[in-house]
């Protein structure tokens, strides 16, 4: 760190010189000036991280622990993509006398994985621009002046795994009802297995979809602010991945552990599910207990599509089988949808409101629940949320996508808008490293070497009280990095 600060002295101050003269030369240029001075900086960052890189890399070297066990083979060129800039190094090739086995120890004291080149925070960058734009994108994000390819983008987010629910907590939060919303998004794929194996169907279209699936669970709804038109959801948490076949049940388990972890569910009145009544979402009302309600979006779809043909009595006809619906009557309704269907004119309209009256009759309960209970209810929002959570990033524009991408991009959005840490997810993806010989013995930090030493003053008297020294700083690196030495 020395050095680079000393060659900084004597060329970065004056390059950082000549750019301020520039500016001050023709103020106008702004950006030119900006540039300059973030050029200069992050030169200076890229050598400081490089120095101390070789430093600890160098202390190992005449480290008299690591020369008891281990021997030097080699030294080799390093470069890591950090969130500055890609930083080149020297480290050194150590074999173990003992085993026979070879390893960079610098690596395994930084906690770097065998031919990592991406350090954490740098892919901590490419995950949170990824999860909005793009691949492509989240490549040129990860550095400030260096990118990676947009395969190594989507190697990496195919690589995730995500965190299960916490545990619970000792103080659950209480409530009167809670909300679940369910919906899924049709996202289209390159391939089914492997390239080339989708078929043209007999309607000229590619079987090309899967079904990325989303639940959230909220408190309720408020208002954005006191005088705002708009509404947001109390505490929302999601969930979304592929969930396919058998796996659906895996779904609903992380749902009901995270309602068990966050709430006291024996003090919950109701939990309400809103859903447009698929099968998928059923199995997830009998695991958690949920009352089943259909939610308003596709029931008003259907009603539009009955209702349609009917021109100046199409409000009052709705209006009637809302009232049927509501008093849970199914004669009455099948008498209104009668009449509308005696005012049909083409064989198109009858086809529309025989299956329109049999999707609310085969959902007829949740129906109901809906119309009859309007205080505690309260409206569904899945067909916004999956445009925004999933949609916006996954199927709003010509994509293809694997199956895979599609599950891990569905987790990786649901916890972005879970306003989950990027960086903190990457370092849950590091395997335990494997301990080397010598690991089991019990090391002494730097920190409590220095108590020590505080303490034996003390010990000593006012002789060692009238004593005025201080450690280094080249002599606390030692020590601090000294602890990991003999960690090894």
């Amino acid at each position: 760190m020395i050095l680079s600060i000393q060659q900084f002295e004597r060329t970065g101050i004056k390059k950082l010189e000549k750019v301020i003269e520039k500016f001050l030369q023709d103020p106008t240029n702004m950006a030119a000036f900006v540039q300059g001075i973030q050029t200069e900086v992050i030169a200076l960052g890229l050598d400081l991280i490089k120095e101390t890189l070789e430093d600890c890399n160098r202390m190992l070297l005449d480290s008299g622990k690591r020369k008891t066990e281990w021997a030097v083979v080699r030294a080799d060129p390093k470069k890591l993509i950090t969130s500055l800039g890609t930083v080149q190094f020297e480290k050194t090739l150590f074999r173990n006398k003992t085993t026979g086995e070879g390893e960079y120890l610098l690596d395994r004291i930084l906690g770097l994985e065998a031919k990592q080149r991406i350090t954490e925070d740098a892919e901590a960058k490419l995950l949170e621009e990824a999860v909005q734009s793009s691949y492509r994108r989240g490549g040129e994000a990860v550095s400030l002046t260096d990118e990676v390819s947009k395969q190594t983008v989507k190697n990496k987010i195919h690589a995730l795994e995500f965190p299960c629910t916490a545990e619970s907590s000792s103080e659950k939060k209480v409530v009167d009802y809670l909300y679940i919303d369910a919906d899924e998004d049709h996202v289209s794929l390159q391939f089914k297995e492997k390239k080339g194996d989708l078929v043209m169907g007999e309607n000229h279209w590619k079987n090309n979809c899967v079904l990325a699936k989303l639940v959230y669970v909220y408190e309720g709804i408020e208002k954005e602010s006191p005088k705002s038109k708009r509404n947001k959801l109390v505490n929302p948490h999601y969930f979304s991945g592929v969930y396919a076949g058998e796996k659906n049940q895996e779904l609903w388990r992380e749902v009901y552990a995270y309602l068990d972890s966050e709430y006291d569910l024996e003090k919950v009145k109701k939990i309400y599910l809103n859903a447009d009544g698929g099968g998928w979402i059923q199995a997830g009302t009998d695991l958690i207990g949920a009352v089943n309600v259909l939610d308003e979006f596709h029931l008003k779809k259907y009603l539009l599509k009955m209702t349609a043909h009917m021109l100046d009595s199409a409000e009052d006809a709705r209006k009637e089988l809302n009232q049927a619906i509501k008093m849970g009557s199914r004669g009455n309704f099948r008498e209104v949808v009668k009449r509308i269907n005696d005012c049909a004119k083409t064989e198109a309209a009858e086809k529309r409101i025989a299956e329109s009256a049999a999707y609310i009759e085969s959902n007829w309960s949740a129906a109901q629940i809906r119309l009859s209970n309007r205080e505690t209810i309260k409206g569904c929002s899945a067909e916004g949320h999956v445009s925004h959570v999933l949609s916006s990033r996954m199927s709003s524009r010509p994509m293809g996508w694997s199956r895979l991408g599609v599950d891990k991009m569905a987790h990786l959005r649901a916890y972005y808008w879970n306003g989950g840490d990027m960086l903190e997810l990457v370092r849950q993806q590091k395997k335990e490293l494997p301990k080397a010989v010598g690991a089991e013995n019990d090391i002494l930090s730097c920190k409590e070497i220095l108590q020590s030493e505080r303490n034996k003053n003390k010990a000593l008297g006012k002789y060692v009280e009238s004593m005025s020294h201080s450690v280094s700083s080249e002599t606390k690196k030692y020590a601090w990095f000294n602890s990991h030495i003999w960690g090894l």
